[in-house]
This record gives C-alpha cells, structure tokens and sequence, in this order.
C-alpha cells in the first residue's frame, strides 16, 4: 500500500496493514509518532475507516475534536488494528471494484437515453 507523503522508513522490517474505524460522532485525529523517522497524521471523520500501513510496533493514538481543542481518547498498539493476509486482500478486491464500478457509472449515464423524453 502506497503512502506517498509518509512513507514508512526502508529499515523498518515489519510493516503491517491496519484498519481504524471512527465510531464516534466527533471528528477524531489519527496519529502516530512513536517510530524513529516516521510520523502519521490523519483525519477521521465519523463512521470513517482508515486503512494504512505501519511498522508492528507503532502506536496510533486518537484525539478526539472539542470546540477549541483536542482530547487525547486512546492509544492504541498498531498490531492490534492489524488486518489479516486475507482481509488486506479483500479490502483490496473491494477498493478495485467500487472503482471500476463508479467508472462504468459514469460511462453507462452518459450513454444512456433519456427515457422520459422519450416517453413524451
């Protein structure tokens, strides 16, 4: 899995797929600096799944949104959140599809003819 703007350091062995769901009605930030030469940040917004890949033995840490701040909720071990060999797979087959299926919407509208004119 491609991380363009924070990819994992090369000498970093272990490297694990994981998966964080938001829960919560609040906007959450994801986050990860425990490991030397890698730091992870993204939002979360509610009901959201964030799927990433990170060494083994890092922490994600979640802050939850308040009115003017940002509340430390959780820390969680990384290879707690870790997805299977299987589940990465799927996720992956399910991402593909969802893409080729949003492409051929796209397709199929535009060639479609528009039947309540043609109804009229």
């Amino acid at each position: 899995m491609a991380q363009i703007l924070d990819p994992i350091p090369p000498n970093q062995p272990n490297r694990i797929v994981c998966c964080y769901v938001n829960a919560t009605s609040k906007i959450q930030i994801a986050r990860s600096s425990n490991v030397g030469d890698w730091y992870f940040e993204r939002v979360v917004f509610p009901g959201q799944r964030l799927v990433f890949e990170a060494p083994a033995d890092a922490v994600l840490e979640i802050h939850t949104g308040m009115m003017a701040s940002a509340i430390l909720s959780d820390k969680i071990p990384c290879d707690r959140l870790a997805l299977d060999e299987e589940s990465s797979s799927a996720f992956s087959q399910q991402a593909d599809q969802q893409t080729l299926e949003s492409a051929n919407e796209g397709y199929n509208s535009s060639k479609q003819p528009n039947l309540t004119a043609a109804l009229s």
